[in-house]
């Protein structure tokens, strides 16, 4: 395929769209970055600002005995744009890095648009030249026309899954004399409040949850579709109706989280973690939702703590859009038949904050390259930003292709036997991925 421009076309603005965009003009290449916004929004964004998280606040564990927290030491070893604003927004949240998410999208967007290689260009794009280089980031959201576009005219298929947010609550209106801050097996800081309930308690919030009523699809959601859900961000009362102790194992999950004062235990607790830096805002750990908003009112009011709580955001459903990946894209989340084409974030088929991220540094850095005729760089197995990269390329998944968090069953396994079990394998299969990120850095960074 030829190229006719002497940039590179960005279209979108989230985690991955930025991404790419900062890390391609990093590298001296001019980008044109498109985005809808604020003319147009999808129906689960609000803010003008870029990268906004629409779902939990949360960007996971940081722990380097988990792949999401090695993805996370990946990208910041590599210059990260995301991972900088995260660090520099994070609210306290234990083990697991959390943003608050005003500050974090704010950040993201001043560097974005006071970058002297990006112009941004506040406009829908509903086709797309295919002799330019262009990295399409438009995210799980991609509006009916250019996802119509994709599957039409690229004869790319189309996937779809529903996915949800949790609700959020005013931390004054929060009974403090209820609920309490601890965090499970008093690892790190008290960071989370925990609204506990007993059997009987548990009972009646189980039963009126599996009872209340859903909200219809929005307009954008219907067509016929049948209602799946992934597994990572699955509403609560489709969690519930597996089983009666479901729960238990899960959001609502008592392990390790005893009253500071009284040493109690409990049958069920509730987590909710700070929302912002000011602690005025908490969310409903685990409570994503596509009930009512009166129902989730009503339902999520018995919890012990939160009876009179004023909810500030009530959670909402919405439909994701992905590829059948493993048939067009290349591991450098390129199309096999048009190397100008790249695309990033969810709508590739990696699901989460992160993964998005990553999607959008492999493909920033490879477009980049390309246009200045460079070796496009694949950051192998080994690595989870370079396993993520081959989940999606891999043909032996094109029958049955899902989302896929990062995790370690992914990255190429060990040459050797570990003794010592999965933590100890863990840690090895961590430090050989940072080590290789090393080997690769001073290419990556050119």
């Amino acid at each position: 395929m030829i190229m006719n421009n002497d940039y590179i076309n960005v279209i979108g603005a989230g985690l991955a769209g930025c991404e790419a965009a900062y890390q391609a003009a990093n590298r001296g290449v001019e980008v044109r970055l498109y985005e809808m916004k604020p003319k147009k929004f999808t129906p689960a964004h609000h803010s003008n600002n870029f990268a906004e998280l629409v779902c939990s606040n949360s960007l996971r564990s940081d722990d380097l005995s988990n792949a999401i927290g090695v993805l996370k030491a990946e990208l910041r070893a590599m210059n990260s744009l995301v991972m900088e604003a995260a660090d520099n927004t994070k609210v306290p949240a234990g083990s697991a890095l959390a943003v608050d998410r005003e500050l974090f999208s704010e950040y993201i967007t001043k560097k974005v648009k006071n970058h002297p290689n990006i112009t941004v260009i506040e406009k829908e794009i509903t086709t797309i030249n295919a002799d330019e280089i262009t990295i399409i980031a438009t995210g799980p959201l991609t509006s009916d026309v250019f996802a119509d576009y994709i599957q039409n005219e690229l004869k790319l298929d189309g996937l779809h899954f529903y996915d949800a947010a949790a609700p959020i609550v005013d931390f004054e209106t929060i009974d403090m004399n209820k609920a309490f801050f601890a965090s499970r097996y008093n690892k790190g800081d008290a960071d989370y409040i925990n609204c506990p309930m007993n059997e009987k308690q548990y009972r009646l919030f189980y039963n009126e949850l599996i009872n209340a009523q859903e909200a219809e699809l929005h307009e954008f959601d219907k067509n016929g579709q049948k209602l799946t859900v992934f597994e990572g961000c699955m509403p609560v009362e489709v969690m519930a109706k597996r089983g009666f102790e479901t729960l238990l194992y899960g959001p609502l999950k008592p392990v390790g989280i005893e009253n500071p004062v009284s040493k109690e235990t409990y049958y069920a607790v509730v987590q909710l973690r700070k929302e912002n830096e000011q602690g005025t805002m908490y969310n409903l750990v685990g409570f994503q939702t596509h009930l009512t908003f009166s129902e989730q009112k009503r339902v999520f009011s018995m919890i012990p703590g939160l009876e009179n709580a004023s909810f500030l955001r009530y959670g909402v459903m919405h439909r994701n859009t992905y590829l059948n990946s493993p048939n067009y894209l290349t591991e450098f989340y390129s199309l096999r038949d048009n190397r100008n084409i790249y695309f990033a974030g969810q709508i590739t088929g990696v699901e989460g904050y992160i993964e998005s991220v990553s999607s959008g540094f492999v493909a920033g850095i490879n477009a980049s390259r390309r246009l200045r005729q460079l070796a496009e760089i694949d950051f192998t197995s080994e690595t989870i930003i370079g396993a993520l990269a081959h989940y999606v390329n891999d043909g032996a998944y094109s029958g049955n292709f899902q989302p896929m968090n990062a995790n370690f069953g992914i990255v190429s396994p060990l040459k050797h036997k570990v003794k010592g079990g999965k933590k100890i394998r863990n840690q090895e299969l961590a430090n050989r991925s940072l080590e290789k990120i090393d080997l690769l850095k001073g290419e990556i960074l050119r």
